[in-house]
């Protein structure tokens, strides 16, 4: 078997499974552990899987289970991504004090911003607010320790910066939304930056792609009547006949 023939196998067998280990993949294969683990190096720079501690993960269930780089995350329902970050770009009007939370559903909105001097954006990412400058938006950093994975800033600075500011709208990421578990990530973290960002929102929209329903993460950070949730592709009905879940 060729390499590319083998990497591809292994990402087949890993979306499959959802994720596998060094040793299973190289008995299925028939190819040593040190084989296996180049291909998975290889593969995670391409960004067809998430290298683990020990194997790999497909980037579906990664990305609820652990966080992923933003440039992993971007690549995952991009066409979905762009359909809401469009209709949430139409939701902004003049004169607003926008929240932008991190997230890669949240990044592509950036892209598509109205080029308004009155909207004022404020954001936990680093990376955002480098995107937005250089578009030569109006944006406000929060401050506080840097996350790498993310690119946004957490702990007690961020908390207190919070604090200071009403928005008026707000856009947030979420890995999983559950009717149960409500809205959730899997850093404690970071919700607790979304919830305290969120409860300074007079309208707070989540931006959710269809693979995101009725999955949980580890960390719950609101509740889901809480939030409207801007979503696209095929969500599950039980959560389309809610009143604020909207379908782009």
């Amino acid at each position: 078997m060729l390499a590319e023939e083998r990497m591809e196998r292994i990402v087949e067998m890993v979306a499959e499974a959802g994720s596998m280990s060094v040793p299973d993949l190289a008995s299925a294969l028939g190819v040593t552990a040190s084989t296996i683990r180049r291909d998975l190096a290889n593969l995670s720079r391409a960004h067809r899987v998430a290298k683990v501690h020990g194997g790999a993960m497909s980037l579906e269930r990664a990305h609820v289970a652990i966080d992923l780089d933003l440039e992993d995350r971007s690549y995952l329902h991009a066409h979905e991504k762009e359909r809401i970050a469009q209709a949430a770009a139409a939701m902004l009007e003049a004169d607003s004090y926008v929240y932008l939370d991190s997230g890669s559903t949240v990044r592509r909105l950036i892209d598509v911003l109205p080029q308004d001097p009155s909207i004022t954006y404020v954001t936990d990412s680093a990376g955002h607010a480098l995107r937005m400058a250089a578009r030569g938006l109006h944006v406000r950093l929060l401050g506080g320790e840097l996350k790498r994975q993310t690119e946004s800033v957490v702990g007690p600075e961020a908390l207190m910066a919070v604090e200071r500011y009403n928005f008026s709208l707000g856009f947030w990421g979420v890995n999983g939304i559950s009717a149960t578990a409500g809205l959730t990530t899997p850093d404690m973290e970071e919700a607790a930056v979304k919830r305290a960002s969120i409860g300074r929102c007079a309208r707070p929209v989540v931006l959710a792609d269809a693979s995101k329903f009725d999955m949980i993460a580890p960390v719950t950070f609101a509740d889901l009547d809480t939030c409207e949730v801007l979503a696209a592709g095929a969500v599950p009905e039980g959560y389309r006949v809610r009143r604020n879940v909207r379908i782009v």
